[in-house]
């Protein structure tokens, strides 16, 4: 494969001619329901650029949603999987197991938080990850009840829907939903503000608030688990308060509640430490990833304590593609990547470049609410002037005037007014930067 020039380029308008006839075609062709971000089909990636078919070359400030965290079309990555499929492509392990499996999970017992003996388990994608949790959860526990938090985003199944807190587009329409989910509060510091500067600050004191909801509601004799994104994703990039995780998980370790950190989306270095419980030094009983496990290819687990991942009857785990072999590859050639050519440092370098120049643009712009995230996951919250009232409309446009020129990027949050930035950690900081230059231009311009 001839690398792809790491430059940004416009050959032609967004969207250009040849992504104008496939936008067309996939109207014709595929559901109205599965929506894109983007109106160009990309036809190379890798480093920090995505080339598209008309051979517009786009900074990537997405990774497909933290998919792509060691760059696309990684060389290990894409070596690893041409010989796994040269040997073999799938004979379920359920069938006729294979050691790339195991690979994977040892590697998994070893990286995640916590010194005990631990088990995992392979899956498909996050959400099928956090069904199969809560499968574990309940089954250790022979209770029911499930928390999570307002905000949350956990998937798309039935179950996960009902995890999740947005409803559109998420959830609407799509009920009912399973039962025996219930919903507490968040540490959300931008917005806890309103109602104080201590509930802002203090993890501890907003871990109580959550906690209060969750005696009232549910009780801990009914409750087999807290689910809860160590940093929210999709809800808005939302870094709860110092304390907040960890008073949670104190109160669940003494209610025999299994706690279970879903990081699907900060997982495998994004945010600068290879998983986001780490920057808190808690040690969650079950931990769900995806997303950039693998490179690209569909792969997820649960890893966790070996009591509670033991707790299922025999077969009452799996699924046919789980652990695919080829997928296994894919993540052993990525945790490889990531441990040999330091990308946790590397994510921790682009949060400092990151947050450096927004703050600047904070700084001249009361529009910009927050500047938050850890790692090569940031995000800012977007506001009308002179308060907090969530500006929806102004993130919409901002993302608008960058997609149309050449940079890549995604919006989130509850209210729909959050930038969020999820670069690839191979991207220069020359791409980085341009990015950004482009961002504050679209900013200024839109004032």
């Amino acid at each position: 494969m001839t690398a792809v020039e790491q430059t940004r380029h416009l050959a032609t308008a967004i969207p250009g001619p040849k992504s104008s006839a496939l936008i067309d075609r996939k109207t014709a062709a595929v559901s109205r329901g599965v929506g894109t971000t983007m109106p160009v089909y990309a036809a190379r990636a890798g480093g920090g650029i995505v080339e598209d078919v008309d051979g517009n070359r786009l900074i990537d400030l997405g990774s497909g949603i933290a998919v792509t965290t060691i760059g696309n079309a990684a060389p290990r990555v894409a070596e690893a999987v041409a010989a796994q499929a040269g040997e073999f492509t799938h004979t379920c392990f359920m069938v006729t197991p294979y050691e790339q499996y195991v690979d994977v999970c040892e590697h998994l017992n070893r990286l995640t938080p916590g010194a005990g003996e631990k088990r995992s388990a392979l899956f498909n994608t996050g959400s099928e990850a956090v069904e199969n949790a809560i499968k574990i959860a309940r089954s250790y526990t022979r209770k029911q009840a499930v928390v999570a938090f307002d905000h949350a985003y956990h998937g798309r199944t039935n179950l996960t829907m009902a995890l999740t807190a947005k409803s559109m587009p998420y959830k609407n329409g799509f009920g009912p939903f399973a039962p025996e989910i219930y919903r507490a509060p968040l540490s959300y510091p931008f917005r806890d503000a309103e109602f104080g500067k201590e509930l802002a600050t203090d993890g501890e004191l907003a871990a109580r608030r959550a906690i209060s909801v969750i005696d009232k509601q549910v009780g801990a004799d009914n409750l087999a688990a807290v689910i809860i994104e160590p940093i929210q994703g999709e809800g808005g990039f939302i870094v709860p308060a110092q304390g907040f995780l960890a008073t949670l998980l104190a109160w669940c370790r003494d209610n025999d509640v299994v706690f279970i950190a879903d990081e699907v989306q900060t997982g495998f270095a994004r945010t600068g430490a290879m998983f986001a419980c780490e920057h808190e030094g808690i040690e969650p009983d079950l931990i769900v990833t995806a997303k950039g496990i693998a490179g690209g290819l569909p792969l997820s687990a649960v890893t966790g304590r070996a009591d509670i991942m033991d707790a299922p009857h025999v077969s009452g785990l799996g699924g046919t593609y789980g652990g695919n072999p080829v997928a296994c590859a894919a993540a052993l050639a990525t945790i490889e990547t990531i441990e040999s050519d330091g990308l946790v440092e590397r994510a921790a370098a682009i949060e400092t470049l990151m947050k450096d120049r927004l703050h600047q643009l904070q700084a001249d712009d009361d529009r910009i609410g927050d500047v938050r995230g850890r790692g090569a996951m940031i995000a800012v919250e977007l506001v009308k002037p002179g308060g907090i009232e969530p500006d929806a409309e102004l993130t919409k446009a901002l993302c608008a005037a960058a997609h149309s020129q050449g940079v890549i990027v995604l919006s989130c949050g509850t209210y729909g007014n959050v930038l969020r930035f999820l670069p690839p950690l191979a991207i220069s900081d020359e791409l980085l930067n341009e990015g950004l230059d482009v961002l504050a231009a679209a900013l200024k311009e839109l004032a």
